[in-house]
């Protein structure tokens, strides 16, 4: 069983030994974390919960509720939740920088070559093989978190229901605080005898797009790392969704209404951050330096990490304080149950692009015996499906 004592009451040598254990596993994490929010996440329990026990699944669900309502990249504010969890505000910035580093070095480096050479490295054979594993990792992190979200009708019906609704196009904002809300809602009523208490679910939904509120007008002038800064710190503020929704935000101030890329540059900054580890986010690294060199892939990357990292801080101290209140008991239960059931749909949509022939067929069945019956490490299973993947691609 691990050490979870508070932070603060280790003495300085375990203090010191608790933060290197989060600086190897959120680096490891950051080089494995293919596939996107929902993977992270998986891989995130098998490590973090089932080997090293550093907290409940409950805890886990409750965070990950909480980080779901936040702007931002949500699997890095798990991971800097967690290190506050375990080491305070030291914690929080080792954990959360050590889970972005990797990336942010890698697509440093790809934007560079791209830079050289308008091209991008053919990374598809890596990806080929990688992602069939992660839906096997997902699925046996959703069995796991699942059994203790989903604890009775109301919540399964919650959990299916926004599934359905992610499948059908809903805003997942909405989706998320109608299954809260209405958990919330249901149980307190039934507590108090007013069973005909009803939620309108119909003002939540739609999926309008985001709007950014920057100045009109197109400028082709170069920006300043300040430029660059203030517009990647904007966007981290209020981002929501995928790395689609950020797609938009930055067709729509890069290109459409500065005239800083063109749009064959930002798919291609896109790409890099849907095909290197780690958070999508990083894609702001890659522009950032197409931008403004060295300097500006700094600029970008701390501008629109920088929000989740003062977001946590604010928001992790009352944590304990949600979980203890019947009201935000219910509201945290009905979140925990969307997410899941967004966690579903995500892994149905990455499954149909996985799951393409035989061998990626192959490869998520094995990879499911191996992680279902045998507990083999994802770390492990990603690492030999890549390297199929690699394989195929230069000797298939």
């Amino acid at each position: 069983m691990a050490d979870d004592r508070p932070f603060l009451h280790l003495s300085p040598p375990q203090q010191r030994q608790r933060l290197q254990e989060l600086a190897v596993v959120f680096l490891r994490l950051g080089i494995l974390a293919f596939g996107g929010p929902a993977a992270h996440v998986a891989l995130m329990e098998d490590e973090l919960v089932t080997r090293r026990q550093w907290m409940s699944r409950e805890h886990l669900l409750d965070l990950m509720g909480i980080t779901n309502l936040l702007p931002g990249p949500n699997s890095t504010e798990l991971a800097i939740h967690i290190g506050y969890d375990r080491g305070g505000w030291r914690g929080l910035l080792l954990a959360g920088t050590c889970f972005i580093a990797p990336a942010m070095a890698l697509v440093w480096i790809l934007a560079a070559v791209y830079q050289r050479y308008q091209s991008l490295p053919q990374l598809d054979g890596l990806l080929y093989g990688i992602k069939p594993v992660i839906i096997a990792v997902v699925a046996q992190a959703l069995w796991k978190l699942g059994r203790k979200a989903l604890v009775d009708p109301l919540t399964l019906g919650t959990g299916v229901g926004a599934g359905l609704a992610y499948g059908l196009g809903y805003n997942e904002i909405g989706v998320l605080l109608v299954g809260g809300l209405g958990v919330m809602l249901w149980r307190r009523a039934k507590t108090a005898g007013f069973l005909g208490l009803l939620l309108p679910l119909g003002t939540l939904g739609g999926s309008g797009q985001p709007s950014t509120g920057v100045s009109t007008g197109v400028s082709t002038l170069d920006p300043t790392g300040t430029q660059i800064f203030l517009l990647f710190l904007k966007i981290g503020s209020v981002l929501y969704g995928s790395g689609y929704v950020l797609l938009a935000f930055l067709q729509r101030d890069l290109v459409e209404r500065r005239g800083w890329l063109s749009s064959q540059q930002l798919l291609d900054a896109v790409a890099v951050g849907q095909l290197t580890p780690g958070p999508v986010s990083t894609t702001a690294t890659f522009v950032g330096y197409l931008l403004g060199g060295h300097g500006g892939a700094i600029a970008a990357t701390v501008g629109i990490f920088l929000p989740a990292f003062a977001l946590v801080a604010l928001v992790n101290p009352w944590v304990t304080v949600l979980q203890r209140s019947p009201w935000s008991r219910g509201f945290l239960d009905g979140i925990n149950a969307g997410s899941l059931g967004l966690m579903a749909g995500v892994t149905y949509t990455l499954g149909r692009s996985a799951l393409v022939d035989g061998l990626t067929l192959g490869l998520a069945l094995v990879s499911g015996l191996l992680v279902f019956r045998f507990k083999v490490n994802a770390a492990w299973l990603v690492l030999g499906g890549g390297a199929i993947g690699l394989g195929s691609q230069y000797w298939g």
